[in-house]
């Protein structure tokens, strides 16, 4: 690069030119797309630069290093600023086998191509797709509510894996926000959780910009965050300047320096650029500066005005001198211990390894239960409660909690030691997230980042609670376990309110995410069998208030079926049926009453048990068309849910017995009776669909 492009390096500290080269990198960005968010990643970059160069504890060479510590920005709209830090550190991309590839991360060219089609610099950072962004962000407040899930699951790791002279993980989240991060509910759930954990290893960096979309914050934000934080049970510190380098670090350091609560601290930054005092919230969100603007701005920092993606010399190996060198040294160092801890603890090294890889423990699934025919039976969230505690025994990394409902979910982990994660005691496998959906949704998916196997439970109705972080674990492909329970009008009594109608079909309708409902309690080992191997794929398990049948297996089909989604249950001798009934979860016992009936009237009918659609969907050809088969059309879906999508699985010609209102408050075999979920009425169905098909 000819000497006329550069700036004047010898007049700028290295700190400075580092700084300016972040905010260009994203000014380019942003207007070479024709899109984007260059304001505040510009207002940010002394603050992240600070951090990464200073303090993170990272290596740009191995950016899955177990015990790094994590950086998310939640205002993720500033993406330029971590595609910026990734690129100048050197950051290595790691492929899904988590091998690393020794190519850069985050090319000039990817950031050139920012917010297009194949670069691996999109609008809002993306966990797998960018390696060391450590989690999908863009919904406010998300990113921050992923940090406490992060920094309780480090603490939990420290408590079993650690041992005297080998502390194997102490790594800390830094979190930075905007107004926006905290003006989202699920913010408040989960600083109010992090403050009532005491969790010290969390950082949270509030950009105090007092700019939002719609204008300045006075508009709808008027309360003293600092006040909020405080009454939340946090430290709270304030840097008056974001440029102020000193006090950045001194901030920094006071974080470090607290052992007792998680810091929030709150940066003053103001978003400005060309000439001085020029303030615009349109740049600030979503707004190229324009290309005079742009000149103007870098006349301001002396940088040569028409020079596009300049990276001046020196800047990369200030990094590297810095962040690259730190991390490199205590990565070595973590490496080294590791291996004399797989000597003196081959167990508990077996076992880090085997979850950082998100394999599982030999013999996971020995002494699983199974459960003999009962014509009473029991709920699913019963029998759910039980197989989980005999896998979290075989599984030590396999934790979770309940939004105030363990009684109800079924979820407590009662075996010994299991124990619950306090404050006092981080060693519980027991979470007691409060009546926080949200904010345990979100956690959830900080936890499975770190590594370790989450579940969390609520009734199905709140399901709607936890969409947000539902539909990030499945957008970021992380095995994160949710149990819900209460899945139908079976609630009775609790009345339209509790009972969940639509949300069956807002969780099938999710790409990517695996939701089963089973029918009865040998489904239900088989539905935990198939959770617990999946690698890439979070998973809802739909689950009973009411006792249902355990059915007879030497009479009808193994249990195993669940497998494939969808398995016949029940069939006529000659295969040959003239009916079929599908059924998932309480109804499929429901639907074998009904074809015992049809067969002592001499109709012929199936009986397909469909706990999953995902699974079904997945499966041969051949094997779907064995199932259900084309040349039957007289089908008959029975579900107490939305029929919402059903038709895919009954024709034109087949009917679904479903919900079409909200419920009501009544017992359950009275609403059975109303709403027509008995198996008189599905035989009634039966018999009009064979002779209209004739």
């Amino acid at each position: 690069m000819a000497v006329s492009e550069q700036p004047l390096v010898t007049s700028q500290q290295l700190d400075t030119l580092s700084i300016n080269t972040i905010r260009t990198l994203a000014m380019d960005a942003v207007q070479k797309a024709n899109s984007g968010h260059p304001g505040t990643p510009m207002a940010l970059a002394p603050v992240a630069y600070t951090l990464w160069q200073q303090f993170l504890r990272f290596d740009p060479e191995d950016p899955i290093w177990p015990n790094r510590d994590r950086f998310i920005l939640s205002n993720g709209h500033a993406s330029m600023l971590l595609y910026s830090l990734l690129h100048l550190s050197g950051v290595r991309a790691v492929n899904p086998k988590y091998e690393r590839l020794g190519e850069l991360s985050v090319t000039l060219d990817d950031i050139k191509n920012f917010r297009q089609l194949g670069s691996k610099c999109p609008g809002h950072p993306e966990y797998r797709l960018t390696s060391g962004v450590e989690t999908t962000t863009g919904p406010l407040g998300q990113g921050v509510a992923t940090s406490v899930g992060m920094a309780l699951a480090g603490f939990w790791m420290a408590q079993h894996f650690n041992r005297p002279d080998f502390e194997m993980f102490n790594y800390n989240v830094y979190a930075v926000c905007g107004d926006g991060d905290l003006m989202e509910g699920v913010s408040g759930e989960a600083a109010s959780l992090a403050g009532h954990l005491k969790l010290s290893n969390l950082c949270w960096i509030y950009d105090n910009n007092r700019i939002t979309i719609e204008g300045h914050t006075q508009l709808a934000f008027s309360e003293d965050v600092a006040t909020r934080f405080i009454g939340y049970g946090w430290n709270v510190t304030r840097v008056g300047d974001a440029n102020d380098l000193e006090m950045l670090a001194r901030a920094y350091r006071c974080f470090l320096q607290t052992n007792d609560r998680p810091t929030l601290i709150i940066v003053d930054t103001h978003i400005a650029y060309g000439a001085p005092n020029k303030q615009d919230t349109s740049a600030a969100h979503g707004e190229p500066l324009g290309e005079d603007e742009i000149r103007l701005t870098k006349r301001n920092y002396g940088w040569p005005e028409d020079a596009k993606f300049l990276v001046p010399d020196g800047v990369r190996e200030h990094f590297h001198e810095g962040i690259g060198k730190r991390g490199d040294e205590l990565r070595e160092q973590w490496v080294r211990q590791f291996e004399r801890y797989g000597e003196k603890y081959p167990e508990l090294a077996d076992h880090l390894d085997r979850m950082q890889h998100r394999r599982l423990p030999d013999r996971w699934d020995k002494n699983l239960p199974t459960f003999p025919a009962d014509a009473r039976g029991l709920a699913t969230r019963d029998s759910s409660g039980k197989v989980l505690n005999v896998l979290a025994q075989n599984v030590p990394w396999l934790m979770g909690g309940a939004a105030d409902l363990f009684p109800s979910t079924k979820t407590r982990l009662i075996f010994e030691r299991a124990g619950d994660f306090e404050a006092d005691d981080y060693s519980g496998r027991n979470l007691h997230f409060g009546i926080r959906e949200h904010a345990m949704g979100a956690a959830l998916n900080g936890m499975s980042l770190a590594k370790v196997r989450p579940f969390g439970a609520t009734f199905l109705i709140f399901s709607d609670y936890m969409r947000p972080p539902i539909r990030l674990a499945a957008i970021m492909e992380i095995p994160v376990i949710y149990v819900f329970t209460h899945d139908s009008i079976g609630l009775g009594e609790d009345g339209p309110t509790h009972q969940p109608v639509e949300q069956l079909a807002s969780l099938r309708a999710t790409p990517g995410l695996m939701t089963i409902r089973p029918a009865d309690a040998n489904e239900v080992v088989e539905a935990w069998k198939v959770i617990m191997q999946l690698h890439h794929e979070p998973a809802a398990l739909v689950l009973t208030r009411q006792a249902v049948p355990t059915l007879d297996r030497s009479k009808y089909a193994p249990a195993s079926g669940v497998a494939k989604g969808a398995y016949v249950l029940a069939d006529v001798p000659d295969g040959k049926p003239q009916v079929i009934l599908i059924a998932t979860g309480s109804e499929v016992s429901l639907c074998v009453d009904a074809y015992e009936k049809l067969r002592a009237e001499g109709i012929k009918a199936r009986v397909v048990s469909m706990p999953s659609w995902d699974i079904f969907e997945h499966q041969e050809k051949d094997y779907r068309e064995k199932v259900l088969p084309k040349d039957i059309s007289a089908r008959i879906a029975v579900e107490q849910a939305s029929t919402f999508g059903w038709s895919r699985y009954v024709g034109p010609k087949g009917r679904t017995i479903g919900m079409h209102t909200f419920g009501a408050s009544a017992p359950l075999k009275e609403l059975q009776k109303k709403f027509g979920f008995t198996p008189d009425a599905v035989v009634a169905a039966a018999r009009e669909l064979v002779a209209q098909s004739r």
